[in-house]
């Protein structure tokens, strides 16, 4: 408690102590709000004004200000002003998120460089990579980064759009401004503007439902 109280003295908020840990080699800016069972390990250093936790982890690394990690792991990782990461998320080892960037509910982000305002706000995986800035990731998008035996990364320009549940098979890399259509498994380089499509071709079978049910094969 020694520790918590001198961090109050210094302006920071509790909102409750109950499973609080902060680490001796911490620092802790002013006006930021630590909710409870959050742990802030090791020689990590957090802004001014942020917001962590409930049941936040950041373990060696470093917060800018006003950022907000809310029920979220961040591991010997770098997290600039402005940055919202959270719920349920995890920025592990050797990632850097860049002013703006917002991390959502279930995304994991490993070894990777996130440029200012990309969004990846649901569902996805961003290994070894190095992305630009403004890209929206969208649900379901995984970047794949292994073959078995061994990593790649994947290179994403500025003002990308990827289109949900994307697989980008790295080593590949899409080019500033380019599209992928939902559904696609992306394994060649996007130029710069182009749109990229890789997925079957639907078929349709008019009736096909109404007679089934009509046998009595479906409900």
């Amino acid at each position: 408690m020694e520790i918590i109280y001198g961090h109050i003295g210094n302006g920071v908020i509790f909102t409750s102590v109950d499973g609080v840990v902060i680490s001796p080699g911490a620092l802790i800016g002013k006006g930021t709000e630590i909710h409870a069972a959050t742990e802030i390990r090791g020689d990590s250093v957090i802004g001014e004004n942020c917001v962590l936790g409930p049941s936040s982890v950041i373990s060696n690394s470093k917060i800018g200000d006003c950022a907000k990690v809310i029920s979220s792991h961040v591991y010997d990782s770098s997290v600039e002003s402005g940055v919202s990461v959270g719920p349920f998320a995890h920025v592990k080892v050797g990632s850097n998120l860049s002013r703006g960037v917002r991390v959502g509910a279930f995304v994991e982000v490993k070894n990777s460089n996130i440029g200012e305002d990309t969004s990846a706000l649901h569902l996805t995986y961003i290994g070894d990579s190095d992305v630009g800035k403004k890209v929206n990731f969208g649900c379901g998008t995984v970047t794949c980064n292994y073959d078995g035996k061994n990593k790649y990364r994947t290179t994403v320009g500025d003002n990308v759009f990827i289109g949900c549940n994307t697989n980008l098979v790295a080593p590949v890399t899409l080019g500033d401004g380019s599209f992928t259509a939902a559904g696609s498994t992306i394994v060649e380089d996007l130029p710069k503007g182009s749109f990229g499509i890789a997925r079957s071709k639907q078929t349709t079978k008019p009736g096909w439902a109404d007679k089934k049910r009509a046998e009595g094969k479906l409900k």
